[in-house]
């Protein structure tokens, strides 16, 4: 039980305190996987192509879905699909709230016939930029919104990977039916989640906000903060800092005709006049 938690916590721990993104995260785990192996005595050649070759089987199914989502969000999109979307979900009647509800929904019902992925790269593109336009939809919020409805997708027959993989270890004696009846409960459990996070945003927003929250600065500290621009730029004797302030070709007024003929001697009667 020991080494499992420890390489959650290595994968997590990397994330939380910045050491790597949540993409290189996965390779803090694939490293502490292999010396957990290792530690164990069960790591090997071939275990190590077994595992590489699997890595890349699912990194190509992966790759696959990303490349036929992206061709119909580009699709759907030189259509006129998004503007369609983005009307409907602006103006629904209940403001916010229900388009959020209507997108969870639609997911929801996705997660029976769709992957998770496929879910992500399709639905979220489309109306997640439309949901974070909403003044009041905070986007830490939506993402584990999306993250606790895209949960119920593993469980939803007649398509949920979870479904497959308790068929695969399963005896003979249990039926598929037993099987998606079993899953009814836990499902109700990710729909209570659900509206749990709805109801108090804060179990989403809490955590991150006290993780990622700034430091303030500290007090009589003031004058370690660089200057800016404004800063440097000196100021004449009325404080307007006009002693940049240098007439261009353009900026020159020429005088009247009232002004150059009464000021004598001023530096107009020194141009010579030009020879005839």
């Amino acid at each position: 039980m020991l080494p499992p938690l420890l390489l959650i916590i290595a994968v997590l721990g990397s994330i939380i305190m910045g050491v790597a993104s949540p993409t290189e995260s996965a390779s803090v785990g694939a490293v502490g996987a292999m010396v957990l192996a290792a530690l164990r005595r069960q790591l090997s050649l071939t275990v190590l192509v077994e595992v590489m070759r699997a890595t890349m089987k699912i990194t190509s199914l992966v790759f696959v879905i990303l490349l036929g989502a992206s061709v119909f969000s580009l699709v759907f999109r030189g259509l006129g699909g998004e503007r369609i979307v983005a009307d409907v979900l602006t103006h629904m009647p209940g403001g916010e709230g229900a388009a959020v509800f209507v997108v969870m929904l639609v997911m929801f019902l996705l997660g029976f016939f769709l992957d998770t992925f496929e879910i992500i790269f399709i639905v979220v593109p489309i109306t997640a930029p439309i949901l974070l336009g909403f003044k009041d939809v905070d986007p830490v919020w939506l993402g584990v919104m999306f993250g606790v409805n895209l949960q119920t997708s593993f469980l939803t027959p007649p398509f949920g990977f979870s479904l497959f993989y308790l068929r695969g270890v399963a005896p003979a004696s249990v039926t598929t039916g037993a099987i998606y009846r079993g899953v009814v409960p836990f499902v109700c459990l990710q729909l209570i989640g659900l509206w749990l996070v709805w109801e108090m945003p804060s179990l989403a927003t809490w955590l991150p906000q006290v993780v990622y929250a700034e430091a303030p600065a500290p007090e009589g500290k003031g004058d370690l903060v660089p200057p800016g621009e404004d800063d440097l730029i000196p100021n004449d004797e009325n404080g307007t800092g006009s002693l940049l302030n240098v007439p261009g070709p353009d900026d020159q007024t020429p005088p009247s005709a009232g002004e150059s003929s009464g000021n004598s001697g001023t530096s107009s009667d020194v141009i010579p006049p030009a020879e005839q």
